[in-house]
């Protein structure tokens, strides 16, 4: 497993690379990374915040895929019937767009700073786009 540091607005989070879990999403994301991008608060999964990506073409398939991430789990939806999108849950989600279920490779799991997930949540819910950086830690 890979260890990340994640700052998302003006919170750190440790976590860590499934790679053994999803190889091929975690090979990927390498190439990314750097990460930066923006989070926006989800529109119909519950609890997450999440990064429009569009058209994107992640180049994989489903891979220790969910429809339920936990808190502190990030799963990408390498797109289909739906954008592409990369969603981190801060509390209960469903993991869903205007199409109905959908289902996302979980590939990072934040493992330090987790009680500010729902700080970070509130956050974005009542004052918009934040700032998300995916590094090496």
């Amino acid at each position: 497993m890979d260890k990340l540091k994640i700052t998302a607005g003006p919170f750190v989070f440790g976590a860590v690379l499934l790679t053994a879990a999803a190889p091929r999403t975690c090979a990927r994301f390498r190439e990314l990374m750097p990460y930066d991008n923006k989070v926006i608060h989800v529109r119909w999964s519950g609890e997450g915040v999440w990064v429009p990506l569009g058209d994107f073409d992640f180049g994989v398939g489903y891979e220790n895929h969910t429809s339920h991430p936990a808190p502190g789990q990030i799963i990408v939806y390498p797109g289909g019937i739906s954008e592409t999108e990369i969603l981190l849950a801060y509390g209960n989600v469903l993991f869903s767009s205007k199409v109905g279920q959908l289902a996302g490779n979980h590939f990072i799991t934040i493992t330090e700073g987790l009680e500010q997930l729902p700080d970070l949540g509130k956050l974005v819910l009542w004052h918009g786009a934040q700032t998300i950086r995916i590094e090496a830690a």
